[in-house]
């Protein structure tokens, strides 16, 4: 039985917002819907190797969903567009509850969407864990401190 899809996206921003949502509500089958059908798709968490392919995809999702949904906003979002592809530079924004109350981090993720026959598709979700540092942006003018992550 072929699994669900997420509806036709009109742009990479709306199957970004399927993706996240499905997250915050853990729900994998909306989850894998955002993702394309290609056996090469990758995804990688973070401290975590590399998942390829739909199956061990939804096995790394279903394993983290085990614990409950993950509250997750994406924040800061930089964007490369082309007719076809959309890469998205984007800060997510992690709460947790520990022992000390909520709290929350910052995971800096890279998301790959391209444009198919069957509308926009995550190809590519690579997170690493992340901190707001303090770092350069090199202008005609010269360096010039701003707080971004780096």
């Amino acid at each position: 039985m072929p699994r669900a899809k997420a509806p036709l996206a009109s742009t990479a921003d709306d199957i970004e917002q399927q993706f996240y949502d499905a997250m915050q509500a853990g729900d994998i089958e909306r989850l894998m819907a955002v993702w394309s059908d290609d056996d090469d798709i990758v995804c990688v968490h973070p401290g975590g190797g590399r998942s390829v392919g739909p199956a061990a995809i939804r096995a790394a999702f279903a394993s983290i969903f085990a614990n409950g949904s993950v509250q997750v906003r994406p924040e800061q979002i930089q964007r490369l567009n082309t007719l076809s592809t959309s890469v998205h530079s984007v800060v997510e924004r992690v709460q947790v509850m520990t022992a000390d109350g909520l709290q929350h981090g910052y995971v800096l993720a890279t998301n790959v969407y391209l444009k198919s026959a069957e509308g926009w598709r995550l190809v590519a979700h690579h997170a690493s864990p992340g901190a707001i540092e303090q770092t350069l942006v090199v202008s005609a003018q010269g360096p010039e401190p701003t707080d971004v992550l780096h």
